[in-house]
């Protein structure tokens, strides 16, 4: 299949759909498809007519991780291949997410293993089906976690149950993911689209300028010391106040009336 065909992508009420579409290998992830992805996330953030984004997948599996296979042609490795290749690769993928200036949300229908979970776990929220379950693989494999892993779990869950999971490798359930704080929300396998759907669409109704920059204060004020984290806040409320969206929040008050954000 093409490219397009490997990644489907819809535009519907300002929300920006991306779908893994390789059910017949669980939609592990190919070079072509990561590359397609970093592309639509771009675009996202660029585009005034989306206002969020939902990355989900067909079939039973929500990633099951790298497929190696899809890359260019292979050659003789040399020195620093591997650092370049997750550089470029997985980190850039993450990175895509975490950076992109729209809300993101997963919407995991299966399993998500390796760079599958990290895919999931960069995102802004995390919606889960009853079946599906996260897997920190690389352990299995006698390889040391990619794709941001140890950066990310330690700041959603703790060093220590990340370590627990990047130690042991173990299947976490859905229902255990929610408990960690690994997802947001867990529904019946049938009202995943549904309320990936509902999330979505109320955050497009949203104050888009406002939600990036908050989106930007809370992932940057994990790495931030508190005064850092306080002239940042104050930094964001003063450009955000002049975005028509602030305006008509405030108005809105005023005047005793539902908010119409339009996204600028």
């Amino acid at each position: 299949m093409a490219v397009t065909d490997e990644v489907l992508h819809t535009l519907t009420h300002q929300v920006s759909w991306i779908t893994l579409n390789r059910p017949e290998a669980m939609n592990a992830l190919t070079w072509d498809q990561r590359e397609h992805i970093i592309s639509l996330l771009a675009e996202a953030s660029a585009d005034p007519d989306v206002r969020a984004v939902v990355i989900t997948a067909t079939g039973k599996g929500f990633c099951a991780g790298a497929d190696l296979r899809g890359g260019p042609a292979a050659r003789e490795r040399v020195p620093g291949d591997v650092a370049r290749t997750i550089r470029q690769g997985a980190q850039r993928l993450v990175a895509a997410i975490l950076d992109c200036e729209k809300p993101v949300i997963a919407a995991v229908n299966g399993t998500a293993a390796g760079i599958g979970a990290h895919l999931a776990f960069a995102c802004d929220l995390v919606l889960a089906a009853e079946e599906a379950k996260f897997i920190e693989v690389f352990v299995r494999r006698g390889l040391v976690p990619d794709g941001g892993g140890a950066y990310l779990l330690p700041r959603l869950i703790g060093p220590q149950r990340a370590k627990e999971l990047m130690f042991f490798g173990d299947a976490v359930r859905a229902d255990d993911a929610e408990r960690l704080g690994l997802v947001n929300r867990v529904v019946p396998a049938g009202e995943l689209e549904k309320t990936a759907r509902e999330w979505a669409e109320r955050l497009a109704q949203g104050p888009t300028r406002a939600l990036a920059m908050t989106k930007q204060l809370v992932n940057a004020s994990l790495d931030a010391d508190r005064a850092t984290a306080f002239a940042a806040e104050a930094t964001a409320q003063e450009i955000n106040m002049t975005t028509a969206d602030a305006n008509e929040g405030v108005a809105s008050f005023v005047e005793r009336r539902t908010p119409s954000y339009k996204g600028r």
